[in-house]
């Protein structure tokens, strides 16, 4: 688990460094921030996407991922742990605020990659924690541009990196096995979507509830390996 401990520790620091910086920044380098964070995360997100071995898959997934999602009212959920993780902790809370929205997106953002499962399961399984030590490079570096725009809210995303990764890294030597790369590769495109998805958003393109769609990165692998099992 120390390398889910580490990702989680340089998204507190970069936090940390981004609230500091981020008072300095006028309006109109927050905007420079935004759109350059958001065409980021879109090229990221293509990137994944174009990964995908079975475009069909893909798109079932995110369809079956996001009507769950809405049935579930995944977003709402999460906005509201945001609102709750903020009265307790600032004394301010709102639904709609910087702080549920910085905890959501960067949540979203630090784990929908393969870098997260490939990286925990490596290190749950054969103790190298390189892929998970260069992702929490990339976290920190992130963690500070998101700090800078949402506040204190990002730090919380730490609690999901936790959870998530410290999931794939004690269930690794199952889980490995079971998704195989197909099903790794069908996660990481279905990711892909989602990061396109914030990086619309940030830059003031299309508004989605991207947490809606989370659903996907579990129906995308299942429906790889039963497609395989199936010969098709």
């Amino acid at each position: 688990m120390i390398g889910v401990f580490i990702n989680c520790a340089s998204v507190i620091v970069g936090t940390i460094i981004g609230i500091f910086a981020g008072k300095k920044l006028n309006d109109d380098f927050k905007k420079v921030v935004f759109s350059c964070s958001g065409l980021v995360t879109v090229v990221m997100g293509i990137q994944m996407a174009l990964e995908a071995e079975n475009m069909l898959i893909l798109l079932i997934s995110l369809l079956f991922g996001g009507f769950t999602g809405y049935l579930l009212k995944i977003e709402e959920g999460v906005l509201h742990l945001g609102s709750l993780l903020e009265k307790r902790f600032s004394g301010n809370g709102s639904t709609e605020s910087l702080f549920a929205g910085g905890f959501m997106t960067a949540s979203v953002l630090f784990c929908s990659g393969s870098m997260s499962v490939v990286g925990s399961i490596q290190a749950g399984t054969t103790g190298e924690l390189q892929t998970i030590l260069i992702k929490s490079v990339m976290d920190g570096c992130m963690a500070i541009v998101f700090s800078s725009i949402y506040g204190i809210g990002v730090a919380f995303s730490s609690l999901t990196i936790l959870v998530y990764q410290g999931f794939f890294t004690l269930a690794g030597s199952v889980l490995e096995p079971a998704l195989g790369s197909s099903g790794i590769t069908a996660l990481s495109a279905a990711g892909g979507i989602l990061l396109i998805m914030i990086g619309l958003g940030l830059l003031k393109i299309k508004e989605f509830k991207n947490a809606n769609y989370l659903p996907s990165l579990i129906f995308a692998p299942l429906l790889t390996i039963l497609i395989s099992s199936l010969g098709l």
